[in-house]
């Protein structure tokens, strides 16, 4: 029997073997013919751009799109993969012994080899999306839908765990090669919450069409494009955020397309555009890229899993498992024929969208209903792949130079107008601003905590006299006076800039503006809202607690304040820039604070203080604010002596806590140096950690190599299905 199962492995391996050397590579799109070339570059150039013009007609192939997830323990095999490898060893040995389907399954692994080191996002996917189309690509959750959304906007991020091949052409030419403008539009909806519809996109537009343009032509092109996504009705509305209520989800997702679309883009890409929304927003939305794509855009939009009146709406489909193509074509009618010309009939009076989301899903109900419905797809996979009869490209074409699609592309045309930098100064000025003065909820409790916590302090540290213990009392005053200012300033901005950066980070991949002029106009917009809560704290504490009865020293004391809260506001900006998330800096930002708070001159002595950590005081804003506040309010004060040794000048008690020998000039020059080494330090993570796309790199020879393998696994198990 051992010789029977070692006799049949050795057949199977000689019939693999043949398969393999009359096999040809796995799918691939062939590039237009060059008279297609021609007349796709003659309509581009015609079209034209920006406002008021047509756009150039744009198809997109792709061709044997793999995404790859490295993994870094080793050999891990995915359910999925575990269950193949089960398949393909008892189908194509169903008569070897245990020991011979044990050999039978370590071939498999080797014909597989490296591919089950990782977890494969998309694998071999193929496609075409045209202009004047609604392509929508649909699939389960975890399908890939969203990565393949990713790679054909260039917008799949980076990560050194991932490897990503493939073709990718926009008219017959790899798109490295073109200078076509895209539009990518989120799942999240982000914009400044205190402007309006219409000022946020004449905003916009001012960033990035060009100078050319009059005022009036831009005005007329933004109100054109309230009209075309039926923004009109909300024009005059703010955004608003989940603190202000402003337009509703439809329309915030409708004024996105109408940002992306500014820039007159040929390519309109959408990320699942009706998540969130109900039913009626929903076909509202997709009514809209239905119209965009009428107008000669071509638009492609991810959807997990539409209603039938939307379904109807898409002109073709491309309907993704497990990272695999299972159908790609027209849609509406001819997939429900395709699949029920292989024995799966759409009931009467269902959704077609729904019929096929379970087509191709899982069913993780039992153990049986997940091996049936995982061989289902893989049978449909199989099938779709041996309809598909795709030519190969040309050897030429295969490894086209600069293949690999850049972000640098989607920046060509804006690049080209960007503003000089006082007008993008100017602009971002004015929207800073108005976000800034117009953000009631948030400047009223501001200014609500800043009278509260003077009312306290003042309350605890009532009118203070000049006895020997009053300096103590003094001196913790002014302690939690510097960290009360600095505290509040650092946590409003951590918990606002993470957000606001994701904007500024898309807006900047557009090309719309420079770093320099955003944090300049950030730094100045926010400099008289920024004063008023320090100067409300300052004005009812300092009578309160009787500190040094001048008006000069109360205006220094209110200056003090007023610059540690800016210094810690730029700290903010930094720890902001630094986090990935908003929870990230609301835990990051108070834990740094507090140790500026331990050698902010209090609690530690500075003379006290280990050598390996005398640097910190210097760069500790709560050091500085507390010492020119300690020399505001003690210099020239003549305390009350009981005994021969007790401090009789607010010199002597300066000079016992080692906070003198300097002047408040010096404390407030300090903390402007630490408020400019924030802010440049802030543009330095921000330039640093702008988003990096992950680089469409051609099929190497080993990835070909692989695709082979898999058809020929796919061939062996269908000649065995036949034979049996």
């Amino acid at each position: 029997m051992e010789v029977r199962g070692l006799g049949q492995l050795l057949a199977a391996l000689a019939a693999a073997l043949f398969v393999r050397a009359i096999a040809g590579p796995g799918p691939a799109l062939l590039p237009p013919a060059e008279d297609e070339d021609a007349h796709a570059d003659a309509d581009a150039e015609a079209g034209g751009g920006g406002e008021g013009g047509g756009v150039p007609p744009v198809t997109i192939r792709w061709a044997r799109i793999t995404c790859a997830l490295k993994n870094k323990r080793g050999n891990v095999v995915s359910r999925r993969n575990r269950s193949r490898l089960r398949l393909e060893s008892s189908v194509l040995f169903p008569l070897a012994g245990v020991a011979s389907r044990c050999c039978a399954a370590q071939t498999l692994a080797l014909v597989g080899g490296s591919a089950r080191m990782a977890r494969f996002l998309l694998s071999n996917a193929s496609g075409e999306a045209k202009p004047g189309r609604l392509l929508a690509l649909m699939g389960p959750s975890g399908s890939g839908k969203t990565t393949l959304l990713n790679v054909l906007a260039g917008q799949l991020t980076a990560s050194p765990s991932l490897h990503l091949s493939g073709y990718l052409y926009i008219n017959g030419r790899p798109m490295s090669e073109g200078g076509y403008k895209i539009a990518y539009v989120r799942q999240e909806d982000l914009f400044f919450s205190q402007l309006t519809v219409r000022e946020t996109l004449s905003l916009a537009a001012e960033l990035q069409l060009p100078d050319t343009l009059t005022p009036e032509r831009k005005e007329s092109y933004v109100n054109d494009l309230l009209f075309r996504l039926g923004l009109v009705n909300c024009a005059n509305s703010i955004v608003g955020d989940a603190k202000i209520r402003g337009i509703s989800g439809g329309e915030k997702k409708r004024l996105s397309l109408a940002c992306e679309l500014i820039a007159s883009p040929s390519i309109i890409f959408a990320d699942e555009p009706t998540t969130g929304l109900d039913a009626f927003q929903a076909e509202k939305v997709m009514e809209t890229l239905r119209q965009l794509a009428e107008d000669g855009h071509t638009v492609i939009c991810s959807i997990h899993q539409p209603r039938g009146s939307v379904y109807g709406k898409f002109d073709d489909i491309v309907l993704l498992s497990e990272g695999e193509v299972v159908y790609m074509g027209p849609a509406k009618e001819e997939p429900i024929l395709y699949f029920a010309s292989l024995g799966y009939h759409c009931p009467d009076h269902v959704n077609p969208a729904e019929f096929l989301a379970d087509l191709i899903s899982v069913d993780y109900s039992s153990a049986e209903s997940v091996q049936s419905s995982q061989k289902r797809i893989e049978n449909l996979i199989a099938e779709f792949s041996n309809k598909v009869t795709i030519t190969e490209c040309n050897s030429s074409l295969t490894k086209p130079e600069g293949s690999e699609f850049s972000p640098k592309i989607i920046q060509k045309s804006s690049i080209k107008h960007r503003r000089g930098w006082w007008r993008q100064f100017r602009l971002l000025f004015k929207r800073a601003w108005m976000q800034a003065f117009r953000d009631g909820p948030t400047n009223k409790v501001r200014a609500r905590m800043s009278v509260a916590s003077a009312v306290i302090f003042g309350s605890v540290f009532w009118q203070m006299g000049k006895t020997q213990t009053s300096i103590q009392d003094r001196m913790g005053l002014l302690q939690v006076a510097a960290i009360n200012t600095a505290m509040a300033a650092l946590t409003k901005t951590v918990g606002v800039f993470p957000k606001e950066r994701a904007i500024v980070d898309r807006e900047r991949a557009k090309g719309s503006y420079a770093l320099g002029p955003y944090l300049s106009s950030k730094l100045l917009a926010e400099i008289p809202i920024g004063a008023t809560f320090p100067l409300i704290f300052g004005s009812i504490l300092y009578p309160m607690a009787k500190l040094h009865p001048t008006f000069s020293r109360f205006a220094k004391f209110c200056g003090i304040v007023t610059v540690e809260s800016f210094a810690a506001s730029a700290m903010g900006l930094t720890v902001g820039a630094l986090a990935p998330t908003t929870e990230a800096a609301m835990a990051l930002g108070p834990s740094l604070m507090t140790v500026f708070i331990v050698f902010g001159g209090y609690y530690v002595n500075p003379d006290n203080t280990p050598v390996i950590f005398r640097w910190i005081p210097k760069v500790s804003l709560i050091r500085w604010a507390f010492q020119g506040l300690c020399i505001n309010e003690f210099k020239g004060l003549q305390f009350e002596q009981q005994h021969s040794y007790d401090i009789q000048t607010g010199e002597q008690a300066l000079e016992r806590f080692s906070l003198g020998g300097i002047r408040i000039a010096d404390t407030l020059v300090a903390q402007g140096r630490i408020l400019m080494f924030w802010y440049w330090l802030t543009y330095l993570l921000l330039k640093k950690n702008r988003p990096k796309y992950q680089q469409l790199l051609p099929p190497s020879e080993e990835d070909q190599n692989k695709q082979q393998m898999k058809h020929v696994k796919e061939k062996l198990q269908l000649l065995h299905s036949i034979s049996a």
